[in-house]
Parts: structure tokens; C-alpha cells; sequence
């Protein structure tokens, strides 16, 4: 049954097994933060990591931290921590560099583990970035890149496919694809698969091993909560490892990093895939986020993300049935990652009036209002001042204000 009211929805966080992880966060009070999946809440222990690696390990252990306080192992060690929360082995994750770096570093392996192949092969929706970084690739090598609609991906597989290329959750609808099915659908015909789980480590249950993934990249920064511009990370597995040879060979990928050889040579496990010197103290943030997720677990966060989403989708259509908005989500919550995205006319404009008045969504043009719902923060009454306050700017059309119309550089 649909909530009819605010305490209907305080009681459903009174019964929430994951209620108590909200106060682990920096929030401010009245403010219903609901674009988790753009930028993740700040993790209260952030500031006491910031304060160690900077004051204590930096400040008085100086060059002798890289030994004594770990900072060679941090990019294993935190990688290992995420390979937990996606389903994958040790030894198999790898923090380090941007999304955007580690995306160029795995369609690159790809196309050296598949030679004689030139396709790659992904969907004229996808990520931005992750097209721009396949048009980059090919400018460099013999490749292209074909472009289909998604529901034509299974058919899409050629005698030159090297390498499927997909982001898991569709950044703008939540959409999530079948890992299972189209991994198997791309080994069939003999290629690689390449996941970014941008969207979807935090938000969804992933099984990098258990769908036979070959290589997957991810953000730290939306729902792993590693702060603004938090590294990324990289999956290869570990079948593979042995064969893949980096792009871009940095000397923290070499077997002996001190050593300074004239010569590179790989190291023989996924520290081959570092570049440069890893961003410690971005590190740091980053790993009081991932050891949090490691206590909750994937799959209960999972479940109540499902659950929040479902809750609001329910209350649109309780609520806002007579504006002319409409839910561009999977309605099937198996199908949907841990966002919502409506439609409507003047979305930017809403989506500006809502902002002002404390509720904190996105837009994606031309259309999209996208609603994320983090388990670990986000409550089901929410939801409801989220859908009560839209409700709202559309009842008084305080959104027909000129400036709301005016583009910010960020939204």
C-alpha cells in the first residue's frame, strides 16, 4: 500500500534495518539530498582520515610513510576491499588514475587480447566519456567503433567484434542491462566485455566473477562516497592478467619500482596496471567510504535502494497524476539501479525551483530529472518531501520564474 502520509513514511524508517548507518554522515539537517549518484554524502570519519594521512603520516612521517603507513599497499589493498563489493576475488581490483585513464587502459587490453579484431562494440546511449575514450582509442590504432540501439546488442556481434563496451546502469533512466546474459552473449562470439560500473557498485548487486566479466572500471566518488574526484578502480581478471600488457606503463607498474631499470617490466599481478604515483591522500577519504560498505554489505543496501526507489516511483503516481510527469525508469525494481529519472517539458526549470526549496536532484538534457537513492543515507520520508515539495513548485508554478530557466555551469 502507498504511504498516505509523512509519519506512514517515518514509520517505515523506524522499521529500517539500515537507518542507524544516516548518522555516519555529514548532513545537514532539512535537506533531502537525493543526487548521491552524481557526488556521494561525506563520511564523518573523512576528516579524521584527512587529518592523519595529512598531520601524522605526511607531516611528521614524511618519505617513510610509503613503508610505515602503508601507502604502497593502498591501491591493492583498497582495490581488494571494492573486488568485495563487486562480486570479485583478490587480487583482482585495482585503485587508481580516473574512470576516463582506466577506460582507455581497458579497451586497450582488449583490442591486444583479441588481435585481428577491430570492432568495438557498444550502445548509442552510453556514458559520454566512454564513448569519447573509444573514438579516442581508434584514433590511435587500427579500430572503430559501432554504435547500436540497445536492444540490439545481442545481434550485434561480428567476426571482428573485439570487445563489448557497456556501462551496467544507464547514467540517465537507471536502466540496467543483464550482465550474465550479455557477457556470455559476447564470449560466444569470441569477445571481451568491458563493464563501468560508475553506476553500480553501491547501488546494485554486481558478480564480476560469477558472470566470467573480463574487465570492468568504476568511479569512487558517487555511491562509494570517496569525495569529489576520488580515484577510480580497475578490474582485470585473473585469467587474463598474465597476458594484458598496460598503455600506459608508469613506474609504479613495474615489477621493482626502485630499482629505475632503463627497461620496463611488468609486475607480475595487478599492480602492473598502476601508472603513476597513487593520489594517497584522496586514498584516504576514499577507504573510510569503502570500509563502511564493506561492514554494510552489497546486498541489503541493494535491497533498500530497491525498495526506496519503488516507494518514490508509487508516490509520482499517487501524487503528481494530474502534471504531466512521467516515470522514463524500469518500473521493475530488478531492472532499475538506485536512481529515478522523470520527464517532463521544463525538467531544468523544476529541477532549479526544487533545489532552491531543499531538495537536491539533477537534470540530464533534454528532459531527465534523475533522483538518486543511496541506502546508506537516504530515508523513506525522503522520498516523500521530495515528492510533496515537486508536488508543490507545481501547484504554484513558482517554476515559470525566468531565472530558473537560466543554465548554471553546474547542475
Amino acid at each position: 500500500m502507498v504511504p498516505s502520509s509523512r509519519d506512514e513514511c517515518l514509520v517505515l524508517d523506524a522499521r529500517d534495518a539500515l537507518a542507524a548507518w544516516r548518522a555516519r554522515f555529514d548532513l545537514t539537517d532539512g535537506l533531502v539530498y537525493l543526487d548521491g549518484n552524481s557526488l556521494g554524502a561525506l563520511p564523518r570519519g573523512a576528516g579524521e582520515a584527512l587529518e592523519k594521512v595529512v598531520g601524522v603520516e605526511w607531516g611528521r612521517g614524511l618519505v617513510r610513510s610509503w613503508n610505515e603507513a602503508g601507502w604502497m599497499e593502498a591501491p591493492t589493498r583498497i582495490g581488494d576491499k571494492i573486488g568485495s563489493l563487486v562480486g570479485a576475488a583478490p587480487g583482482q581490483v585495482l585503485v587508481c588514475d580516473s574512470t576516463s585513464v582506466n577506460l582507455f587502459k581497458g579497451v586497450n587490453l582488449a583490442l591486444d587480447l583479441r588481435p585481428g579484431r577491430r570492432t568495438i562494440l557498444t550502445e548509442a546511449g552510453n556514458f559520454p566519456t566512454d564513448r569519447y575514450i573509444a573514438a579516442g582509442v581508434t584514433r590511435l590504432r587500427d579500430a572503430h567503433v559501432e554504435s547500436v540501439d540497445r536492444a540490439a546488442l545481442a545481434e550485434a556481434f561480428g567476426d571482428e567484434t573485439a570487445l563489448l563496451y557497456l556501462t551496467h546502469v544507464d547514467f540517465t533512466t537507471g536502466e540496467v542491462h543483464d550482465m550474465a546474459a550479455l557477457t556470455a552473449a559476447a564470449h560466444e562470439a569470441g569477445a571481451l566485455v568491458l563493464w563501468d560500473l560508475s553506476h553500480s557498485a553501491g547501488a546494485v548487486e554486481v558478480a564480476l566473477d560469477g558472470c566470467g566479466v573480463d574487465l570492468a572500471v568504476g568511479c569512487g566518488y558517487k555511491y562509494l562516497n570517496g569525495g569529489p574526484g576520488a580515484p577510480a578502480y580497475l578490474y582485470v581478471a585473473e585469467r587474463l592478467q598474465d597476458h594484458a600488457h598496460t598503455p600506459i606503463p608508469g613506474w609504479m607498474g613495474h615489477e621493482d619500482p626502485f630499482a629505475f631499470a632503463p627497461d620496463y617490466a611488468p609486475a607480475r599481478s595487478m599492480r602492473r596496471f598502476l601508472a603513476g604515483t597513487p593520489p594517497i591522500v584522496a586514498l584516504a577519504t576514499l577507504e573510510v567510504a569503502v570500509d563502511m560498505w564493506c561492514e554494510c554489505g552489497a546486498a541489503p543496501a541493494a535491497a533498500k535502494s530497491r525498495a526506496l526507489t519503488s516507494l518514490f516511483i508509487e508516490l509520482v503516481d499517487a501524487r503528481l497524476g494530474g502534471w504531466d510527469i512521467e516515470v522514463a525508469s524500469p518500473r521493475d525494481a530488478e531492472k532499475r539501479g538506485a536512481q529515478v529519472a522523470l520527464r517532463a517539458e521544463h525538467g531544468y526549470a523544476l529541477m532549479r525551483a526544487l533545489i532552491e526549496r531543499g531538495v537536491i536532484g539533477d537534470f540530464r538534457p533534454p528532459d531527465m530529472m534523475r533522483f538518486g537513492f543511496p541506502a546508506l543515507y537516504t530515508r523513506h520520508v525522503d522520498a516523500w518531501d521530495a515528492v510533496e515539495t515537486l508536488r508543490d513548485v507545481l501547484d504554484t508554478e513558482v517554476w515559470r520564474d525566468p531565472r530558473y530557466a537560466e543554465r548554471l555551469p553546474v547542475t
